[in-house]
């Protein structure tokens, strides 16, 4: 008889341990030339926001989780890992899985809320109409204190207020609105806030996309690395897209421009971000999944109306 949060695979160590180095080496790849650059204090616009406005830090990505239905045997140096457990297996030995139920104690309203968010934002309809603009209306009126100062608008300041002007502002994303420039926010055909989120995000969002990334490692280690992984590509993908169609110039980074502002730029962007919706929707049906399938027996608090 099994009871909830019992692992059903089991993983000798010769092969966890060649999940685990596997998964390193890629980080380490991932990861080198951002550690690199914050050795010698510079930045890049684009390829260091997974590590700056993320809070996971790269030795965090590094560590290796098979997901809550996977027990490692011979798994002594996770003992005193967080949210993790020691087991017996009868026949085999000491192994160490995630504990669901020290997890779910200590963070079940967030997991619910994220669960909430993750399956609202399956159902919504995406939408594809905002043309990457938060960007342009976190400078607007305002070039002087916007965030990348090391590199030029491509239009220059009135180039860019004109282009948003000239455009219906229809920010869904809370995160991103929050960064509007005061002149900015009553020009969003919406007003999302923190309370709302999970009701507002729409899978057409580059960062709702994004920030899948976030909510899988939220939840580790009841999720696996695999599809963190996954999401931190999708997130790094859709970093550089929405960072082409900025305001900002980044030809000199070997970033080729997203020209919203023409009919030839809509759709060039539009075109990527239906490619990333997709990608998406399906790393939310595979988040749910996995934390379904850990929570399984397990019964997760009701969202309430606020949760931070």
């Amino acid at each position: 008889m099994t009871t909830p949060g019992d692992p059903h695979t089991i993983l000798h160590r010769r092969s966890w341990v060649e999940f685990e180095q596997a998964h390193a080496q890629e980080v380490d790849s991932i990861t080198r030339d951002h550690l690199s650059r914050s050795s010698a204090n510079r930045t890049h616009p684009v390829e260091d926001f997974l590590f700056t406005y993320y809070s996971l830090r790269p030795s965090q990505l590094r560590r290796w989780y098979p997901g809550a239905g996977t027990a490692l045997l011979d798994a002594p140096e996770r003992t005193d890992w967080r949210f993790h457990r020691e087991l017996d297996i009868p026949g085999e030995g000491r192994a160490n899985a995630a504990d669901v139920a020290s997890f779910l104690q200590a963070r079940g309203p967030s997991v619910a809320f994220i669960r909430q968010l993750l399956t609202r934002t399956v159902a919504a309809p995406p939408q594809f109409g905002c043309f990457g603009l938060h960007e342009w209306a976190m400078v607007y009126r305002s070039a002087d204190d916007r965030r990348h100062l090391d590199w030029p608008l491509r239009l220059g300041s009135g180039g860019t207020d004109q282009v948003v002007e000239d455009h219906q502002i229809r920010c869904s994303h809370y995160d991103a609105f929050r960064f509007f420039t005061p002149a900015a926010r009553p020009l969003n055909l919406l007003a999302p806030d923190l309370w709302t989120r999970d009701r507002m995000e729409q899978p057409g969002c580059l960062h709702a996309s994004m920030d899948l990334y976030k909510w899988a490692y939220r939840l580790t280690p009841l999720v696996g690395s695999a599809v963190l992984l996954d999401c931190f590509r999708l997130a790094r993908d859709v970093r550089e897209v929405d960072m082409r169609a900025s305001p900002y110039d980044l030809t000199g980074l070997g970033y080729a421009p997203i020209t919203i502002e023409t009919p030839a730029g809509k759709a060039e962007y539009v075109a990527a971000q239906r490619a990333f919706a997709d990608r998406g929707q399906a790393l939310r049906g595979r988040l749910v999944d996995e934390l379904d399938s850990a929570c399984e027996g397990f019964r997760l608090p009701e969202v309430a109306d606020r949760v931070t």
